[in-house]
């Protein structure tokens, strides 16, 4: 039982009141036990974060490009060892070697895109533009499958394979494959200025002591690696649909939560999840992190346990207090 005064409490304190605001969730057996959303979505407007405001996922978007491309090669559309060289005219001939499975686990070894924009860009870049900077270059980090290495570049290229192979946009693809049969009904992948994102938080940094809107910058409108917004109403469904096979056999499931490849911290990565051992517990865990926004998603494995962090301020740290509310639940 949760008790009436929870630990979590002390860690929201700072997100009460005018100030960018915090939305966090406990799910034990699939129950929401601990629900608190404080704060503010829209600082200019005094439009309070609620259980169904959707924040900028940042990061954590990773597992349902993870998620997407499992559900089609769960229907024999694509295979995970198809190099991605496959799926793009005019590679570098080392993207011969990079397969898909080496994208999904940052081990493709190809170079961050933020590291070859021009440092003068005054437009967002997406997912095809991140195509063209990377495609120019005929080197990689370390030789494909050799190491692990962080790659938002991946899981953009992830995002156009998606759009090739199923035939239609990776935005629309997310909403018709995964989120209208998880019941996330209202989550959306962001697509440029103009996106119509609904019950939207805006992000916000601390500057001199004043909160600041800084909802975007160049690489905000990437889909595949950070694009999605979502609330804790429908993140509590997608727990639930990753518990089931209302999208993926257990097979693939499994695949998503197997440790294909060591971190250098000590701890493994499988298809859009960081996992862990904790206390002889199997967890699964991601962050996100973008301007103006932070959140974090903590499951454990062997129970069904899970904790959500979303949060519109660039200073928050949403990691520790998914841990705590975890914790509390033991």
């Amino acid at each position: 039982m949760i008790p009436d005064t929870h630990p979590a409490d002390n860690l929201l304190r700072p997100f009460d009141g005018h100030v960018p605001g915090i939305s966090v969730l406990l799910l034990v057996d699939g129950n929401a036990v601990y629900a608190r959303s404080l704060g503010m979505a829209d600082l200019e407007r005094s439009a309070a974060v609620t259980i169904a405001t959707n924040f900028r996922l940042a990061s954590l978007t990773k597992q349902f490009t993870a998620a997407a491309i499992l559900r089609l090669a769960a229907r024999g559309a694509l295979m995970l060892d198809t190099p991605i060289a496959s799926f793009f005219e005019h590679p570098p001939a080392f993207w011969r070697q990079i397969s898909i499975h080496h994208l999904l686990t940052h081990t493709s070894g190809l170079i961050d895109y933020e590291e070859l924009m021009q440092p003068d860009v005054a437009t967002q870049l997406g997912d095809r533009d991140v195509l063209d900077l990377v495609r120019r270059v005929e080197r990689g980090y370390a030789a494909p499958g050799a190491a692990f290495r962080y790659s938002n570049t991946g899981y953009c290229l992830l995002a156009l394979i998606i759009e090739q192979v199923a035939g239609q946009p990776f935005a629309a693809f997310l909403r018709d494959q995964v989120f209208t049969p998880a019941g996330m009904h209202f989550s959306a992948v962001y697509q440029g200025e103009g996106s119509v994102i609904p019950r939207r938080a805006w992000g916000y940094s601390l500057q001199d002591g004043v909160f600041v809107r800084t909802d975007q910058n160049q690489t905000s409108a990437t889909q595949g690696d950070g694009g999605v917004y979502s609330s804790i109403i429908d993140l509590e469904r997608w727990d639930a649909a990753l518990a089931d096979d209302t999208l993926l056999p257990e097979a693939w499931r499994a695949a998503m939560f197997t440790p294909h490849v060591a971190t250098p911290s000590g701890d493994h990565y499988g298809y859009g999840w960081f996992l862990k051992n904790v206390r002889g517990e199997r967890a699964a865990c991601h962050t996100g992190e973008t301007i103006g926004f932070r959140t974090a998603i903590v499951r454990l494995l062997d129970r069904r346990c899970t904790a959500i962090v979303l949060a519109n301020r660039s200073e928050a740290e949403p990691l520790p207090i998914a841990w705590a509310l975890v914790e509390a639940a033991q």
